[in-house]
């Protein structure tokens, strides 16, 4: 039996607040901040998988459609005329990370200084070992480089939205079943980002003797508020009123001018995920305006559109997994996760505290940054969290990752992975 793709759509908020209840009352998802899309569509996942492995209930839940209605704004005219197949949650993918572009601007970067470039830095390079040792093991395994990829800084520095992003991209590159595995991993990575961040900042405090240098009162942690789930977001947005209105269509606008771009780069033979090129016009659109002394676009109303865009397309994404596919992989994958824990650990303790200034503030942030190149910006708060409570305040650790996690490592890692896809597709 199969189900329709719209039945995938409609069930996607009811999967996001059965995922936000069980975050809510099982500790061990809100330990490690499992997201709620993902744990929601992730029960949903797993009950199709045992209907289908017992063949009591066989289910199949498709995810495209050629409706030109619902094609139109992530296509070129040419393209759409020919009712192309498209993924359901396709614009829910490009409307998140054009969100994300129209947030990357450069006056809010330029706030943390030269701390902000400095730990940018630090995070694209540790996205290109990452790449470097997966793509490394694969090969010495005799197992196909895409999977050691996805294994790399696509799942671990980029979590469950770069994954399932470049999914498309990766199986036409060769690699079946892509978006499981690096649902598999980047859900691996946020757990092992939560365990590893505590130890590895703890350590450097404790073996270096490190003290704050700010005063309590100026701790920054009380500024990063968690989630506040899928129908706070959406009673957030009806909030803004007309500000939301106008966000809203700046954003569809940047996202049909972003399905030209695409089209014109795919013209040149190099791959790209199709978010891209809308990605680019917002970040094009955002500087533009703050550079003409007209900076309108909100960022708490751009945050807002992206949190439900990010939560409706990954609870669609999660739901249609076939985990079966997980079989021929989950030992060489498993090969390489484990050895990225170590890479993350070492390149904490030896890259980013160093070149973060090998102060208090650094070792928090060294401690941060494990969860955000395991798991994601979440994660980072949390571990910077329970460092602070502990040993005092880093304000600096809390202002810095945020901007660096919140769009900017997005930015530069996808470039990163284009780059390596694009080197090993055949």
């Amino acid at each position: 039996m199969s189900f329709s793709p719209w039945i995938a759509v409609l069930l996607a908020i009811p999967v996001l607040l059965s995922g936000e209840w069980l975050v809510r009352n099982i500790k061990v998802f809100s330990r490690f901040n499992l997201p709620a899309p993902v744990v929601g569509g992730l029960l949903v996942s797993l009950v199709v998988l045992a209907g289908n492995v017992t063949g009591w209930w066989p289910v199949r839940v498709e995810t495209t459609v050629n409706d030109r209605w619902w094609t139109w704004l992530v296509t070129t005219g040419p393209e759409w005329a020919t009712a192309p197949v498209k993924g359901v949650n396709l614009p829910f993918l490009v409307g998140f990370f054009t969100c994300i572009g129209l947030n990357a601007s450069w006056d809010l970067a330029r706030r943390g200084s030269v701390q902000v470039v400095l730990f940018l830095l630090v995070a694209g390079v540790l996205a290109v070992v990452q790449n470097l040792v997966g793509i490394g093991l694969a090969l010495a395994m005799g197992v196909s480089p895409l999977l050691g990829l996805v294994c790399g800084s696509v799942a671990m520095t980029g979590g469950h939205g770069t994954a399932l992003g470049f999914a498309a991209e990766f199986e036409k590159a060769g690699l079946p079943g892509a978006a499981v595995v690096g649902v598999a991993a980047a859900t691996f990575g946020l757990v092992a980002g939560g365990l590893l961040g505590g130890p590895v900042g703890g350590w450097l405090i404790r073996s270096k003797d490190l003290r704050p240098v700010a005063r309590p009162e100026v701790h920054l942690e009380s500024g990063v508020a968690g989630a506040s789930g899928i129908l706070g977001d959406l009673r957030a947005t009806a909030g803004f009123g007309w500000q939301a209105v106008l966000h809203l269509a700046v954003l569809l606008l940047c996202i049909k001018l972003g399905a030209w771009v695409s089209f014109f780069i795919q013209k040149s033979q190099v791959t790209f995920p199709v978010y891209v090129g809308a990605m680019l016009v917002g970040v094009v659109l955002r500087n533009a305006l703050d550079a003409a002394g007209r900076p309108w676009i909100r960022t708490e109303v751009v945050d807002t559109l992206a949190a439900v865009l990010l939560g409706l397309f990954l609870s669609i994404a999660m739901m249609s997994l076939n985990l079966v596919e997980l079989a021929n992989t989950a030992v060489p994958m498993m090969v390489v996760l484990f050895f990225q824990i170590g890479v993350v650990a070492a390149f904490t303790r030896y890259v980013t505290f160093r070149v973060m200034g090998r102060d208090f503030d650094a070792a928090v942030m060294a401690g941060g940054h494990c969860g955000f190149g395991l798991g994601a910006t979440p994660n980072a708060i949390a571990n910077m969290r329970a460092l602070v409570e502990a040993f005092g305040p880093a304000p600096r650790a809390f202002l810095v990752l945020p901007i660096v996690g919140a769009f900017l490592i997005d930015l530069v890692n996808a470039f990163n992975i284009t780059f390596f896809l694009n080197l090993l597709k055949p």
